[in-house]
């Protein structure tokens, strides 16, 4: 039995035809770094492959819903951009994980523990998602469990894409405080190889710090005339004013795209969460639902 051109020694392949759980049990045991994760995905995937319990800390207050069942009997460490040093000390953790999110803080965490980046790489994304998923499981000698995870995404992209028969074209956007910038989600245009319009030259890039936006209008989104508009709402995902989904369907109507649709993404698993074995499930099972008939 192979995957990824390596070979599995015959006791991994009495592993990979055990339960999840029995596999987790059987591989990982109690070995390996205990972790504070900052990254919902990351903290996702561990699950995935049975080993939530290594878990020590996570970022109580930015949970999205569909992992808010992992805090409890879990430290809070603080904020994503605000980590509680003094509460991940206490905990020693053996590696905490980290984004971009937590650039800022990055040395103060390095000197509490070994801290890794697992932002994904630049380039194919499903590589840079196999390649994070795999370095999360070869932590605790759970590869077989990986292998077996990513093979069945493989297929569930795959399903995902024949589900959608209709030939459509969509547009994703970050809506903060009645504001909107173009969104680029490798979920919606790699693997799920939905088209995007171009991109009016009137649309200029407004730098922040390293981050660059694209500032669009319902005016603007009419130009680009998609099928469908996608919202990633930020206010939504920090606690602040949602975006009401009726005030950018009538700007759209107003500005001459009446037919084009609106729809609202999960705030939580979109902006605070992604990149991981079940965020990514999610977000292609919420785009195909939004999209079929």
């Amino acid at each position: 039995m192979t995957g990824s051109g390596w070979t599995l020694p015959a006791a991994a392949l009495l592993v990979s035809t055990l339960p999840l759980a029995a596999q987790a049990d059987s591989t990982a045991a109690d070995e390996g770094p205990s972790l504070v994760s900052f990254d919902w995905g990351a903290a996702d995937t561990l699950e995935a492959l049975g080993l939530e319990s290594h878990l020590v800390g996570l970022p109580h207050q930015a949970a999205p819903g569909y992992m808010a069942h992992l805090l409890e009997g879990r430290a809070d460490v603080g904020g994503l951009k605000s980590p509680d040093l003094n509460a991940i000390e206490a905990l020693s953790p053996g590696l905490i994980l980290i984004t971009g999110r937590q650039s800022a803080v990055q040395e103060d965490l390095q000197a509490v523990a070994e801290t890794r980046d697992v932002t994904l790489a630049e380039g194919d994304y499903l590589e840079a998602l196999s390649d994070k998923v795999k370095g999360l499981a070869a932590l605790y000698g759970a590869e077989v469990q990986a292998e077996e995870r990513l093979e069945a995404l493989h297929a569930d992209i795959e399903s995902a894409r024949e589900s959608l028969t209709n030939a459509v074209d969509a547009v994703v956007v970050t809506h903060n405080d009645g504001h909107y910038s173009l969104r680029q989600e490798p979920v919606v245009s790699e693997l799920l190889q939905i088209d995007q319009p171009a991109v009016p030259e009137s649309v200029e890039p407004v730098s922040h710090g390293s981050r660059t936006f694209y500032p669009v209008t319902p005016d603007v989104l009419a130009e680009m005339s998609p099928d469908v508009v996608f919202v990633v709402d930020r206010s939504a995902a920090i606690g602040e004013t949602p975006l009401e989904a009726s005030t950018l369907q009538e700007g759209l109507a107003r500005a001459g795209a009446e037919a084009t649709r609106v729809e609202v993404l999960s705030p939580g698993l979109w902006y605070l969460s992604g990149d991981g074995l079940q965020s990514v499930r999610a977000q292609m099972d919420e785009i195909t639902q939004a999209l079929t008939p």
